[in-house]
């Protein structure tokens, strides 16, 4: 089969390989319909994260399933299905705490699309991938919805979603700031998200004119220029800067007692924080991994209301045939599809 693949030299070629095969009665084989781009495979793509090929790439899908095992019950062949990006068995203690992206049935960091560093479980511009607890992982696609507008729900609609939803479960109502720059879609699905749970003030700040429009037209005030210092004061904010006067204004804009979530990867050992002034204002900082698969049913069933608009975010579509060429060109959101 024919698989998309960043090689040694992070140049990106498709590379014939064995198609997968079933290994157990609970498995299912899945053919993906739509991938996005997620907002770490550039950086990675660039040599910029220190993740090393080769690399099958893409790890945001969605699949139509074509075969499964003995006992699978949840999805069927022909079915259109969601794939989260982390392996999970949905039955471990941490999977049923909500921790899928730390399931304890297989080795730390188990993911698509990120090569040795996630134990190659291949990736999603390919034409099979294997799905291991096939029950437990596939979330149906809404009906009626393009797969294109389902394809980041897999991890970075999830990623946005969990840096305002929780937060505003405790404060209805709350001003939200998010600090846009380095999580180049995962910022706008957060306004996005924000909007929708009913934030009161949804203020995004980005220096680039594009992202900028996008958050306008989800519904956010925009502030455009590099962070410096304080936005103001906000009961939530996000750091989706990935630098550090990206994070630094963000705590700086949390109010006393606030809660400050980071989708920044910040490769250094040593990152400074402000924390003689989080100490004094009691600033809650919150850091980590999206855990996808325990996100997905309330994201999806969000999109299907039509109150999160996956869509807007979306900054170009190509075709399958066009995906060498096209995932190495800066952008938002790119989404391929067959």
């Amino acid at each position: 089969m024919q698989q998309l693949t960043m090689n040694a030299d992070r140049q990106v070629e498709w590379w014939d390989v064995p198609a997968p095969a079933l290994q157990g009665a609970g498995e299912a084989l899945v053919r993906p319909l739509a991938v996005a781009l997620c907002d770490l495979d550039q950086p990675i793509l660039r040599g910029d994260a220190p993740i090393p090929g080769p690399i099958a790439i893409g790890h945001e899908f969605v699949a139509e399933v074509t075969e499964v095992g003995d006992d699978v019950r949840a999805v069927a062949p022909g079915d259109r299905v969601v794939v989260p990006f982390q392996i999970s068995c949905g039955a471990c203690a941490r999977c049923r705490a909500g921790q899928t992206g730390d399931c304890t049935s297989v080795p730390p960091r188990s993911m698509y699309g990120f090569g040795i560093f996630g134990g190659d479980w291949g990736g999603a511009l390919s034409d099979l991938v294997r799905v291991p607890f096939a029950d437990a992982m596939l979330v149906a696609a809404p009906a009626g919805i393009a797969p294109a507008v389902l394809a980041s729900a897999s991890d970075n609609i999830p990623d946005g979603w969990r840096t305002v939803a929780p937060h505003l479960a405790q404060r209805p109502g709350a001003d939200v700031l998010v600090v846009g720059g380095g999580g180049l879609s995962i910022a706008l699905y957060a306004v996005d998200a924000a909007r929708a749970l009913g934030a009161g003030r949804v203020v995004y700040a980005d220096v680039d004119p594009d992202r900028l429009a996008v958050a306008e037209q989800l519904g956010a005030e925009t502030v455009e220029g590099p962070p410096n210092g304080s936005f103001g004061e906000f009961a939530i904010t996000v750091d989706a800067s990935g630098a550090h006067a990206g994070l630094h204004a963000a705590l700086r804009s949390t109010e006393p007692g606030g809660v400050c979530t980071s989708i920044g990867i910040y490769y250094e050992q040593l990152t400074p924080v402000p924390l003689l002034e989080m100490y004094t204002t009691g600033v809650t900082l919150v850091t980590g991994r999206a855990m996808a698969r325990a996100t997905m049913p309330a994201v999806l069933e969000r999109i299907a209301a039509g109150d999160l608009h996956p869509d807007r975010v979306t900054s170009n579509v190509v075709s399958w045939e066009q995906a060498a060429e096209a995932v190495g060109e800066a952008q938002t959101k790119l989404i391929i599809e067959r």
